[in-house]
């Protein structure tokens, strides 16, 4: 009888031995022998999305991260608007400012109505860009251009809700023309 209870004892101990040497299938080792393990709550590893070709393949909401809306001051999340043809997205900060971007596929930065204001031409990321504000009017807009490819822009247009502070409203527009241009083509 001592026998039988010891060898019932040794069963489960001799299960977890042998299930500790099994072998896994060369498919499941070849992906262990590569994975490397990540930082303790640390999200894992993805490749980046390839980099769209086309304004066509983005959403003009969708180009401000939460990040990227904390970052720019927007505590709203933005509506979808259309602007003429163009695709364009609305973020509301009320009784602050707004912004609104809008993805042009038929106006390149030449093509863009830029008669009023002081033009300034300047590089955001690897985009030529130009920022347009009315100084003399001093109504607290700012627009910041960014040229995609020869025939298409994407436009960063800032509206303080005081009507004042065109330097604040261009601040803002650079900010968010930075945020979103890693995004574009």
């Amino acid at each position: 009888m001592a026998e039988r209870k010891t060898f019932l004892l040794l069963v489960p101990a001799l299960l977890v031995l042998a299930a500790c040497g099994a072998r896994m299938p060369a498919s499941q080792n070849a992906m262990a022998a590569h994975a490397q393990p990540s930082p303790e709550g640390a999200a894992p590893q993805t490749t980046a999305p390839a980099a769209p070709t086309s304004l066509a393949q983005l959403d003009p909401c969708a180009l401000l991260s939460p990040s990227d809306r904390s970052t720019a001051g927007l505590t709203q999340l933005g509506k979808p608007k259309t602007v003429g043809e163009a695709r364009a997205c609305d973020w509301t900060v009320p009784a602050t400012f707004g912004v609104t971007v809008t993805l042009d596929e038929n106006a390149g930065l030449a093509n863009l109505d830029v008669s009023r204001g002081t033009r300034t031409k300047k590089k955001v990321g690897t985009h030529q860009a130009v920022q347009l504000v009315d100084r003399k009017a001093a109504d607290g807009t700012c627009a910041v251009l960014l040229g995609v490819g020869g025939s298409a822009s994407v436009q960063v247009d800032v509206s303080n809700a005081t009507f004042s502070d065109s330097t604040l409203a261009c601040r803002r527009a650079t900010t968010v023309a930075g945020l979103v241009e890693p995004k574009l083509p």
